[in-house]
């Protein structure tokens, strides 16, 4: 089993344990203000973990819910179990599960499975991005008033603010505004041609690895800049690589 298929598997079996769960009571491990973590958080990541490391034990794993495998590995699987916890916990079924392999610092695999919809997008280093096993590409739309965009807001207090006040600049332009409340799929819509952008000032890399490459390979364009505070946060700004984004940033 390649690396791709691997990484595919493993999404399809989480998945299909996330939809068989949804609506269901579910048990919070931990909640604050703007976030919740849920047991599958941990139950699902466990099971992605059993599924990669079982084919790769030398492997190392990082994801949202803690890592595991060999740590000094080149090779790194980078997991987010449920990308839109919050949505999934409330029934809204708009969330979905991510995986990308990085081996020597590059992204060169990437899934995002959406369990709700069945649809599965994949991504292969030197291949082409597909939807359903299809080839997609990002939109060919030039100006912010011909496009959606997707704005995130973060949630601490800074992230907040500076997502709103782009929030507020963007309506102005663009044709409709989106929060989703899943980076990942987010990501997904840009490589499918469904959205035209996506910004925020704080996102993890679990959200947004697989999806990186995905928008890469169909066309787009993908900007991340480090947080000084924090190793695990990037800002990022990715879109369909044509229209002006910048202008309302």
């Amino acid at each position: 089993m390649t690396d791709l298929e691997l990484a595919t598997h493993a999404a399809l079996q989480a998945g299909d344990f996330l939809r068989a769960q949804f609506g269901k009571i579910a048990v919070v491990d931990e909640e604050c203000h703007h976030d919740i973590k849920l047991a599958l958080d941990k139950e699902t990541q466990t099971m992605i973990t059993d599924i990669l490391l079982g084919a790769h034990p030398d492997d190392a794993l990082y994801g949202e819910e803690g890592i595991a495998g060999n740590q000094s590995s080149s090779r790194q699987w980078i997991v987010d179990p449920i990308d839109g916890t919050v949505n999934f916990f409330y029934g809204i079924p708009h969330f979905c599960v991510s995986i990308a392999l990085r081996i020597d610092g590059e992204i060169v695999v990437g899934v995002i499975h959406d369990p709700m919809v069945q649809e599965t997008w994949t991504a292969e280093k030197g291949g082409l991005p597909l939807h359903n096993g299809q080839p997609i590409s990002c939109s060919k739309r030039q100006t912010l008033e011909e496009s959606i965009l997707f704005v995130g807001c973060g949630k601490d207090g800074d992230a907040l603010k500076t997502g709103m006040e782009r929030f507020s600049r963007a309506s102005l332009r663009a044709r409709k505004m989106r929060m989703m409340g899943s980076a990942a799929l987010g990501m997904a819509y840009i490589a499918s041609g469904r959205l035209d952008a996506y910004v925020e000032s704080r996102i993890s890399l679990w959200d947004i690895a697989a999806g990186q490459l995905l928008v890469e390979l169909a066309g787009g364009s993908v900007e991340l800049t480090a947080s000084p505070q924090d190793a695990d946060a990037y800002s990022i700004v990715a879109s369909n690589g044509i229209i002006p984004i910048h202008e309302i940033l």
